[in-house]
């Protein structure tokens, strides 16, 4: 871990969430998923996405329901809970993001529409995930190195208070993120 020593409070990273053999297999799953463009603020972004459970515009901010996770990426989701400490259930929606090698995520925090967990799965390889807050005259930046097969936990402050990032990836990853919605359905009151 680089940057600042300051670890976020609620960052969880646990390397090796799944076997070489479950990766591989992993892998050839999501190489047969229909991925998306990216397009945010007029941009096409050079990774693409996949949702499952529930689509998130990116343009308009909303959900809608979306098709079912695949099986294949049920134990996955179940380890990712596990280690977050929440019923598996509560991971209502997953994104599957493909970043081609030079893929970028800018700093952000994930959409208030997303509830207060968020646990991811690294696939391919491996990157660096950086946190930062405060203003920029006293900023503050965190680094995880993200290995392949690693999965991590953003709870509490470092999910409400710090925004992340990815810097370009050196060759093809994969992400398999699960989070929480606010609500129990999109549109309900």
């Amino acid at each position: 871990m680089r940057g600042v020593h300051e670890r976020p409070e609620g960052l969880t990273y646990q390397p090796e969430l799944i076997s070489q053999d479950e990766e591989r297999s992993l892998l050839g799953v999501l190489a047969g998923i229909d991925f998306h463009e990216v397009r945010m603020h007029g941009q096409v972004a050079r990774r693409t996405v996949r949702h499952f459970g529930y689509d998130y515009d990116y343009g308009s901010f909303q959900l809608t329901e979306a098709e079912a996770l695949p099986a294949e990426l049920h134990e996955v989701r179940r380890r990712c809970a596990e280690i977050a400490g929440v019923a598996e259930a509560s991971f209502a929606q997953a994104l599957v993001t493909r970043y081609p090698p030079g893929s970028v995520i800018g700093w952000h925090r994930d959409a208030p529409a997303f509830g207060p967990t968020v646990a991811g799965l690294s696939l391919g390889a491996a990157c660096l995930l950086r946190f930062r807050r405060g203003d920029a005259e006293d900023r503050r930046v965190y680094e995880v190195e993200l290995l392949p097969r690693s999965a991590y936990v953003l709870a509490g402050a470092v999910r409400s208070s710090w925004q992340h990032s990815i810097p370009p990836v050196p060759d093809l990853r994969y992400s398999v993120t699960f989070r929480q919605l606010r609500r129990s359905r999109p549109g309900s009151s």
